[in-house]
């Protein structure tokens, strides 16, 4: 099952997508984007007040284990503004870095972006869009936070602009995701790709690795399931700590052990390996601003990371979908 926009990339059949004649490792996110947009992209992060409901107390109380949203988004580490005036803020910021940098992608990204009436989602979004240096959109949320008429909205959208929704999933293991305090099963993410068939958008999975308990098998499995569910792109992280969590306070007392670097790299070449040739890769690690920040120190160097995953992929000789079966 795959949800596709019409005139989104099916295939690398066509030149200007083949990531492998480009000499790239894996289905890299950038080069997506600059391919589907024609130059480079960026994601200006929006913060439109939403919680979520496992902090609500409508599936659970107190968020996920792991979770502190100021140190995932900047939209959260700042006081909060109206739609427009976020997006030009984080347009400002960006193109201090990014110089050339003329298009963007509104990114609801703190909290679960889809947990409310369409009757208030849908002027939140019509607002992002209107800016006029914004050429699409991408929603993060929960898989058992899209009913019929969240997604029929989505849909709409999705025939107008580009739109990625992107589903936290994290784990296909049930004990894994009551763990992390999730409030939802596997079976909530299945059911969510089931009703998304078809429609008029991109999926994104995210994936985390190294959750206490989760043997080597039990995140290849998860890594199979990805590919078994036919998301259009898929997002992984580590697991890291933040200060103000669960987590935190799990790290400090010797509870959870943070997974190290080498097994962190090798891990994830071995999930590229088995995931879809077709699949575009939007993250390899995760990491979070220093005063926020607990462990493990070394994702805290992110294009170290990057650099490692090649090399390891350089030193099996392998690249994404290497190993990957189709059903």
């Amino acid at each position: 099952m795959k949800a596709k926009l019409d005139n989104s990339l099916s295939s690398l059949t066509t030149p200007e997508y083949d990531w492998r004649a480009a000499g790239l490792p894996y289905y890299a996110y950038n080069f997506y984007l600059k391919n589907r947009f024609g130059g480079r992209i960026q994601k200006v992060s929006i913060d439109a007040g939403f919680t979520c409901p496992n902090v609500d107390g409508t599936v659970a109380i107190g968020g996920c284990t792991f979770c502190d949203n100021r140190s995932f988004s900047p939209s959260r580490r700042i006081p909060r503004q109206d739609i427009l005036d976020q997006i030009n803020y984080g347009i400002s910021c960006i193109k201090r870095r990014y110089t050339k940098c003329k298009k963007y992608i509104a990114y609801f990204q703190p909290a679960t972006n889809t947990y409310a009436p369409v009757e208030r989602l849908e002027p939140l979004y019509r607002t992002a869009l209107s800016h006029p240096e914004i050429v699409g959109m991408a929603i993060g949320t929960r898989p058992d936070c899209v009913p019929d008429d969240v997604l029929a909205l989505l849909d709409s959208i999705g025939q107008e602009t580009f739109l990625s929704v992107e589903y936290g999933m994290q784990t296909m293991h049930d004990r894994s995701l009551e763990w992390m305090n999730r409030g939802h099963d596997h079976q909530s993410m299945i059911d969510a790709m089931q009703r998304s068939d078809g429609l008029s958008f991109e999926i994104c999975a995210h994936v985390i690795l190294g959750l206490p308990g989760e043997s080597h098998e039990d995140m290849i499995a998860t890594a199979r399931e990805v590919a078994r569910l036919g998301v259009d792109s898929v997002k992984l992280h580590n697991l890291y700590a933040v200060k103000r969590t669960a987590l935190a306070d799990q790290v400090e007392a010797g509870e959870v052990e943070l997974m190290q670097r080498d097994d962190y790299v090798r891990t994830v070449v071995d999930v590229l390996e088995l995931l879809p040739p077709h699949m575009i890769v939007e993250r390899i690690s995760g990491d979070a601003p220093p005063d926020y920040f607990v462990g493990p120190e070394w994702c805290l160097n992110k294009p170290s990371v990057k650099i490692a995953i090649e090399e390891e992929f350089e030193r099996r000789q392998t690249f994404q979908g290497a190993k990957y079966q189709s059903e």
